[in-house]
């Protein structure tokens, strides 16, 4: 095999913005939310934190790092009393790593205080906030989320409800809003419907949040989804449903379906799991009769694997050990350490793969890089030749409605054909599932190519919603003069 040079190994996967989650009246609430945050830890771990509010004061408590190292403590949670809590998970698409950027978010607003956490990426807030900076706005942080804040305070509307729709109407992109006020728990998802939000119930207590995960771990139970663009508002353990927008159907992002929920969170009825085994049986039905044994990428690649191994009725074997226990700041000091690169979040079992003729499974291909080490791993250890089989489609193009994903110049599929991605990763063969296949194994059914079940422009570079800022001429836009880098 041709050599390549190994640089520095990071597990090349798309990651989600955030996860929220919020509740109200419960004695707990802080507790509550804080194990809410640690069920969604996957869609966010470079912060989280909390704001409750304790019927006369608001109290905030901001951390960098995992929900289990900063909000396990109960001398932090006593420092977050009330009723009413939310909480978020942060992973930063837009707005730089630092404490000032980890949300909720707080203001002081006429008539009480508000306190937002936000799950998604906003497409026009540049613009917005150059207007709002114009009109005479101070910004403290680069997130979009405080572009939502300033329009809400901004409002010249007496009724909290009112300020939100205002700001509303003004936002574009994909977002899931949890907010608390001081006496309602608020919950709104954008009109498409694109990021997720569910509603639950834990006695007398409702719960918003981006998962059924979330519900699952604290004992509620899940009521339903909250509909593409809906305000739900929970006020004397009532509930209120507004939807201030022009009906649309909805258009889910499908990477929800094949990559971010947890695979025991529930969508549309049905398990994420369940899903991901019925992309990887069609992907078996669109591959050839080759290989001798299934080894998936774990974790992203296991139900997939399944369920190609299920329709194949070929062994399903664990040919890739993850190590879970090596941290994101896993210090690498020499090259010679450098350069053991994938080694150190995955090992070939060798007595699995050895002599044999491998199906590798995996849910996307992104960059290639990985891929290209992993592959490399198993000929080391012995495969006699490896057949890498993806469980969605290529992704050629971009997202910005909240989803961390490289640029166009950066994506493997959007700058190579199906040979030459094959050669750069080194593979014997590589088979991406189809569009159709992608839809028959979510839905049922064929993509409806007039108006799309799903959001799939990293596939087919249809965007719902225009990219307002990406389109401008100078799309550069300083967005803060004060370094990432400064705790403030």
């Amino acid at each position: 095999m041709q050599q390549r040079r190994l640089t520095k190994f990071k597990m090349q996967k798309i990651r989600e913005e955030c996860g929220v989650f919020g509740i109200y009246n419960s004695q707990d609430a802080s507790a509550l939310t804080a194990l809410g945050l640690h069920a969604l830890q996957h869609r966010g771990q470079e912060g989280c934190g909390i704001v409750s509010y304790d019927g006369k004061n608001f109290h905030s408590e901001k951390r960098q790092g995992l929900v289990g190292d900063n909000f396990t403590n109960k001398d932090v949670l006593k420092k977050l009393p009330g009723k009413f809590a939310v909480g978020h998970n942060r992973y930063s698409t837009t707005g730089e790593t630092s404490l000032r950027n980890i949300q909720p978010f707080f203001a002081d607003l006429h008539g009480g205080g508000i306190a937002i956490a936000h799950n998604g990426n906003l497409t026009n807030a540049i613009s917005l906030r150059e207007n709002l900076v114009k009109d005479g706005a101070i910004f403290r942080t680069t997130s979009d989320t405080e572009t939502i804040v300033q329009l809400i305070a901004k409002s010249r509307r007496l009724k909290i409800v009112d300020k939100i729709i205002d700001a509303l109407f003004q936002i574009q992109g994909g977002f899931a809003l949890t907010m608390i006020t001081n006496k309602k728990l608020i919950g709104v998802r954008d009109p498409l419907g694109i990021r997720p939000l569910v509603l639950g119930k834990i006695k007398n207590s409702y719960v918003l949040t981006s998962e059924t995960c979330a519900l699952d771990i604290i004992g509620a139970k899940f009521i339903r989804e909250v509909e593409n663009g809906e305000i739900v508002i929970v006020e004397n353990e009532k509930i209120q449903s507004i939807k201030p927008f022009p009906k649309k159907k909805s258009r889910p992002c499908v990477f929800e379906y094949i990559y971010f929920a947890r695979p025991d969170s529930i969508l549309n009825g049905k398990s994420a799991y369940e899903f991901r085994k019925n992309l990887g049986y069609e992907l078996a039905k669109e591959s050839k009769n080759i290989g001798d044994i299934i080894v998936p990428v774990p974790d992203s690649g296991v139900p997939a694997a399944i369920g190609f191994a299920q329709f194949k009725k070929m062994n399903f074997e664990l040919g890739l050990i993850r190590n879970h226990y090596v941290g994101r700041t896993f210090i690498e000091p020499t090259q010679s350490i450098r350069s053991l690169g994938v080694k150190l979040k995955l090992s070939a079992n060798m007595s699995s793969i050895k002599n044999k003729s491998v199906i590798l499974i995996d849910d996307s291909l992104v960059r290639g890089t990985t891929c290209y080490k992993i592959v490399k791993m198993l000929y080391e250890s012995g495969a006699k030749e490896v057949h890498v089989r993806i469980a969605c489609p290529e992704i050629k193009f971009p997202d910005f409605y909240g989803i961390d994903m490289p640029s166009k110049k950066e994506l493997l599929a959007a700058n190579k054909n199906l040979n030459e991605m094959k050669n750069y990763i080194q593979s014997d063969s590589l088979k991406f599932l189809s569009i159709d296949g992608l839809y028959r194994g979510i839905c049922g059914s064929k993509r409806n190519n007039v108006y799309p079940q799903f959001t799939d422009h990293y596939f087919t570079g249809e965007y719902p919603i225009k990219p307002v800022d990406k389109m401008k001429e100078n799309n550069v836009a300083q967005l803060s003069l004060l370094s990432g880098k400064s705790n403030n």
